[in-house]
C-alpha cells in the first residue's frame, strides 16, 4: 500500500494497528499533535487520509465515534501479533519453515521511520515495540540455530542469531520458549532475563576502604564511560542484577556504559558490623569507590535517598561529577519536614522493624515493599519482601531509616554546578511529588520529568519506565556525557 506523506498519519495507524484497541481522541491528540490551534481537526484529517489507504468496498477500516478511534481488524492479519501468540502457545514445535518465515518479517527496524513522530510519551512507547520485536526475532534466531530440522543451515542462523545477541550462550537442545516474568504481555518473549543473567556471570566484583576503615563491595559491568549509581535502601550485588524489579532497570544501563554501583555499608556483600551509618559515611563510601575505580570525570545517579548522597558529592567534587540524574529523590528527611502524626508513625515502624524483621512473617517488611511499589503483583512483593530480609539485619535496617530521616541537603542544592535531570512518580507513595519538584526548583537549571505511577521503584512493564530511561538516555546525550 502506498500510505500518506504524512509521518504523524503513518504513525497514527502504526499506533492504532500495533496496539490493537480504541484509544480516546484526547490521548492520540496529545501522543502525535502538539499544536496551538486544532489538534482535533489534525487528527480528523490524518483519519481521511488513512481510510483512501485501508478502506475496501464496504468496509471501513478506521473507526471513530465522538470518544474513540480504532483500527478493525476483521479479517487482517498483524504479522507481529500472529508471530508473538504462536511463539508463545506453540513451545518448540513451531516448523522450521515457519520460522525461517518469521525471521524475515522482523528482519528490520520495527514501524521504521517513525522516530520524533510524536512525544515522548509515543517515542517511549516506538522504543517498547521495537525491543518487544528484536526479542522476538533473537528467540526465533535462536529456535532455528537449535531446530532438529536445520541442518546445514544451523551455522548460518547461529551465525545469525550470535551476530543479533552477543551474550548468546551456546545452542542447548531445547527451542522451547522462556518462562514469562510476572506481568510480561502473553506472547512477548523473554531473552532478555537470559541475557541478563549471562551479565551477572561477567559482573567484576571488588572491594575498597572507607575513610573510618569499612569495607565496601562494588561492582562493574558492561563497557564503555562510566555511570556512578549511589546505594540507595538496601543494595546486594548478588541479587538485585537478576532481580525482577532492578534487573531490567541495570541491564538498561548497562548496554552502552560501563555500569558502576556498590553495597551500602550495612548491608549486601559489604561491612554490616559498622559504628557509622549516617549521612557523612554514605557519602564517604561513595567517594571511597570514586576514588578506588580512579574514575576522573562521571555520571551519577541517585535514587531516594541516593539522591541526596549524589548531590552532596557533586557539591564536594565538582570537577569530577558530568551529570546527576536523581529520581525519586529528597532533599531533607522526615525528622525535618513531617507532621508531628506522621513522625510517630515512622517511630513505630523503627521499633517494628527492630522486633520482626528478621522473623519469617514477612508483614513487617511488607510495609515497605507495598509503599515502595503499591502497584506490584504479590510475586513481586513477595520477592522484595524475602530480598530485604537478607540484605541487612534487623538493627541495620532501623538504623538506615533513623537516618535517612536526618538527611539535610537543602542549603546545597543551589551550590550544584552540573546539568541535572530530576524525575519522580506523580503519585509516589514513599516520597510525594512535591519533594522532587523541591530539588529541581532549587537546583540551576535542573530538567524536572514527572512520571505518570504510583511506584517509588518503577516496574519494568510501567509505560512510565519507558519513559523515564528515554528521558536519562537523551538527557546523557545532549550534554555529552
Amino acid at each position: 500500500m502506498v500510505l500518506p506523506a504524512s509521518r504523524k498519519a503513518r504513525a497514527l495507524l502504526g499506533f492504532l494497528v500495533a496496539t490493537g484497541r480504541p484509544h480516546r481522541r484526547e490521548r492520540l491528540c496529545d501522543l502525535l499533535w502538539d499544536l496551538p490551534s486544532d489538534p482535533r481537526a489534525a487528527l480528523r484529517w490524518a483519519m481521511t487520509k488513512l481510510r483512501k489507504v485501508v478502506d475496501t468496498p464496504g468496509r471501513s477500516r478506521i473507526a471513530a465515534d465522538r470518544e474513540r478511534v480504532a483500527f478493525v481488524k476483521d479479517c487482517v492479519r498483524v504479522d507481529t501479533h500472529q508471530i508473538y501468540a504462536r511463539l508463545a502457545e506453540a513451545g518448540g514445535g513451531v516448523p522450521f519453515a515457519d520460522l525461517e518465515v518469521m525471521a524475515g518479517q522482523l528482519e528490520g527496524v520495527f514501524l521504521d521511520g517513525l522516530d520524533n513522530a510524536g512525544d515522548d510519551d509515543f517515542a517511549a512507547w516506538l522504543m517498547a515495540e521495537r525491543e518487544d520485536a528484536r526479542l522476538a526475532r533473537l528467540d526465533v534466531l535462536r529456535r532455528l540455530a537449535a531446530h532438529p530440522d536445520a541442518g546445514p543451515a544451523a551455522d548460518k542462523w547461529r551465525k545469525l542469531w550470535r551476530a543479533a545477541d552477543p551474550s548468546a550462550n551456546m545452542v542447548d537442545d531445547s527451542a522451547a520458549p522462556s518462562n514469562r516474568t510476572q506481568n510480561k504481555p502473553a506472547g512477548r518473549p523473554d531473552h532478555a532475563a537470559r541475557a541478563r543473567r549471562n551479565a551477572l556471570k561477567s559482573q567484576r566484583i571488588g572491594f575498597c576502604e572507607a575513610e573510618d576503615g569499612a569495607k565496601i563491595a562494588f561492582a562493574s559491568v558492561g563497557d564503555g564511560p562510566p555511570l556512578l549509581k549511589a546505594a540507595n535502601w538496601l543494595n546486594h550485588l548478588e541479587f538485585d542484577w537478576a532481580s525482577p524489579i532492578w534487573g531490567r532497570s541495570f541491564a538498561e544501563l548497562a548496554r552502552f556504559r560501563s555500569f558502576i554501583r556498590y553495597d551500602e555499608r550495612g548491608c549486601g556483600l559489604s561491612d554490616w558490623d559498622v559504628a557509622d551509618l549516617g549521612f557523612d559515611a554514605f557519602v564517604s563510601d561513595l567517594e571511597a569507590v570514586a576514588d578506588k575505580l580512579g574514575l576522573e570525570r562521571f555520571p551519577l545517579l541517585g535514587i531516594s535517598q541516593g539522591c541526596a548522597v549524589s548531590i552532596e558529592y557533586a557539591v564536594r567534587h565538582p570537577e569530577r561529577v558530568s551529570g546527576l540524574i536523581l529520581f525519586g529523590g529528597y532533599a531533607a528527611g522526615w525528622r525535618h519536614l513531617a507532621s508531628p502524626e506522621e513522625q510517630a508513625r515512622r517511630e513505630a515502624v523503627l521499633t517494628l522493624t527492630k522486633l520482626g524483621w528478621g522473623t519469617d512473617n514477612p508483614a513487617y517488611r511488607h510495609i515497605f515493599s507495598k509503599t515502595f511499589m503499591p502497584d506490584a503483583g504479590p510475586e513481586v512483593l513477595d520477592w522484595f519482601d524475602d530480598f530485604q530480609r537478607q540484605t541487612a539485619s534487623p538493627d541495620n535496617a532501623a538504623r538506615f531509616q533513623d537516618a535517612f530521616g536526618h538527611i539535610d541537603v537543602r542549603d546545597r542544592l543551589a551550590q550544584v554546578r552540573v546539568p541535572t535531570l530530576v524525575l519522580h512518580s506523580r503519585h509516589d507513595q514513599r516520597i510525594p511529588l512535591d519533594m522532587g519538584r523541591a530539588i529541581a526548583s532549587a537546583i540551576p537549571d535542573a530538567q524536572f520529568v514527572v512520571l505518570e505511577s504510583k511506584n517509588h521503584i518503577l516496574l519494568d512493564h510501567e509505560p512510565a519506565w519507558r519513559k523515564a530511561y528515554l528521558a536519562i538516555g537523551r538527557f546523557l546525550a545532549e550534554h555529552g556525557i
